[in-house]
């Protein structure tokens, strides 16, 4: 029974070694288990311990998101301004002041009528003629003369003289001739005009197609203010005011029977006999 229990003690003292042995060959092997498996706090955890602290969390893993965004719509690419063309420079319209030199020495009468105008003075009566292919109408310049001489600052509304228009049987004509032409006709009379001056003949009034174009270079007005003084002007010789006057000082209206286009001599231009209180507008005899 001694041997027995004695050999059986010892084999129990060796599985009890063996077991010892086992477990420290297990220990290990479990730790890097755990390691692999769960990291520090595991093994932290298995030995009881607290001083081994888990690592902090990281991020997420990134996974296929299940939210659904809208990408921005994509920046307008700037339109391309386009190079101006250059704007073509317009050519100036032609203005009316190329007057033929010469025209065909024939002459139509304007077939119009008018009543007398004026309440004093003897009537003269007076037709219009307009110089043929110059293309100014002669019922048109003999309307507009008619309403010159009926002007109320004219010849006929302060008492020196009638006028009225006819188509014959006149007294005066009043022409409107090429310069050419109008040189002729004053050159009959003793007058040399020089393609620029209008004069009052034997037979009637010449008024130059340029000055009744074109006006006055010396006269602060439009042309047909200027026509005005034409015929006032040549009127007045026509009904006896023979002479030529000058300026009757700086600043003052120049007399209607001053030639104005030859300078005004400190004096302002001025169409019309008379000025607008009924005062004759005078100055001193030059000519």
């Amino acid at each position: 029974m001694g041997k027995r229990a004695a050999t059986g003690s010892r084999r129990r003292g060796r599985q009890r070694s063996a077991r010892r042995s086992k477990r420290r060959l297990v220990l290990p092997v479990l730790a890097l288990a755990l390691v692999s498996l769960g990291g520090g706090a595991a093994l932290a955890h298995y030995n009881g311990r607290a001083d081994v602290a888990a690592p902090a969390p990281g991020p997420p893993a990134a996974g296929p998101s299940t939210q659904t965004t809208t990408a921005p719509p994509p920046s307008p690419r700037p339109t391309p301004t386009p190079t101006p063309k250059p704007t073509p420079t317009p050519k100036p319209t032609p203005k009316k002041t190329d007057v033929p030199r010469a025209g065909a020495g024939t002459f139509t009468t304007a077939r119009a009528t008018g009543d007398a105008v004026g309440t004093g003075g003897s009537l003269r009566r007076y037709r219009v003629q307009v110089e043929d292919g110059i293309d100014v109408s002669a019922g048109e310049a003999a309307e507009e003369i008619q309403r010159i001489l009926a002007h109320p600052r004219g010849w006929a509304a302060h008492g020196r003289g009638r006028f009225q228009l006819v188509t014959e049987n006149a007294d005066f004509v009043i022409r409107i001739a090429t310069p050419d032409t109008a040189d002729r006709l004053c050159a009959a009379n003793g007058m040399n005009t020089r393609g620029e001056l209008n004069c009052e003949t034997t037979s009637g009034v010449v008024v130059n197609l340029k000055r009744w174009l074109l006006g006055s270079p010396t006269f602060a007005g439009p042309a047909a203010e200027y026509r005005h003084l034409i015929i006032n002007h040549e009127v007045g010789h026509e009904i006896g005011i023979r002479q030529h006057m000058g300026c009757p000082g700086p600043g003052r209206l120049a007399p209607v029977m001053m030639q104005q286009i030859k300078g005004l001599h400190g004096c302002r231009s001025n169409a019309y006999p008379y000025d607008e209180d009924g005062i004759y507008i005078t100055g001193p005899i030059v000519s």
